[in-house]
């Protein structure tokens, strides 16, 4: 059986990015399975330990054993070392993984995350795309992965700038998913009937932090209403 008699559940659109503090990471929720929505509140942003965080795009049963493994390996390594590992081998770690992965994702099981972490050596926050071949890649100011990235990427690309504060960077994370979704059918916007929003988190020196639901609904609220007078100002149809 192939990939074309698979409903494989794929998930998109994660995003990150750097900030004068450290950085954002951030994930829709939905899951897709060809044309169909599979699952409406998926998580594929999560701490890889406490001073890093990946999220997921691409085949969401492998990556979510990705994630798994890949936060037992760093605690594994903290125990036996006395120490975390360095964000360059989190980095490293995360690549060999996914040239395991090769063999499946050669045949449609792709998985492509993002690596963001607080480098406590250097006292910044560092982000790292990937391909599926396990090629890591630094990114200086900002990454996106998924069917939706090339939305997302457009409007990070338009609104950073290096001193933004970790405020103005978590509002760009959520307009560049929602401006994702408004244009990417596999991508998810808000859902405020039933309570399902972006997970968004950053990581700085305090280490991973998760944002409240209710403070990622208020800002959802907010880029809806700015949309709402560009479109339409402020009237609802």
């Amino acid at each position: 059986m192939n990939t074309s008699e698979l409903d494989i559940t794929h998930g998109t659109t994660v995003v990150a990015s750097r900030y004068l503090g450290g950085v954002v990471i951030a994930g829709d929720r939905r899951a897709t399975a060809g044309n169909l929505i599979s699952y409406r509140g998926m998580r594929k942003v999560f701490p890889a330990d406490r001073w890093s965080g990946v999220a997921i795009a691409g085949a969401a049963g492998p990556a979510m054993e990705m994630v798994k493994m890949f936060q037992l390996q760093l605690e594994h390594y903290e125990k036996v070392e006395g120490h975390a590992l360095s964000i360059e081998g989190k980095a490293n770690q995360l690549s060999q993984m996914l040239r395991g992965n090769l063999p499946a994702a050669m045949q449609g099981f792709v998985v492509v995350p993002l690596f963001a972490g607080f480098d406590r050596r250097r006292g910044y926050g560092r982000l790292y795309a990937y391909d599926v071949t396990g090629g890591r890649y630094e990114e200086e100011d900002f990454v996106a992965s998924g069917s939706g990235s090339l939305f997302a990427r457009t409007v990070i690309k338009m609104g950073r700038s290096d001193d933004m504060t970790a405020d103005d960077t978590v509002d760009l994370m959520i307009s560049a998913l929602f401006a994702a979704a408004d244009d990417d059918s596999a991508t998810g916007g808000p859902d405020s009937m039933r309570g399902i929003y972006p997970i968004v988190a950053t990581i700085d020196a305090t280490g991973y932090n998760e944002l409240p639901e209710s403070d990622v609904s208020e800002r959802f609220e907010r880029v809806l209403a700015e949309f709402r007078d560009r479109q339409w100002g402020g009237e609802t149809k």
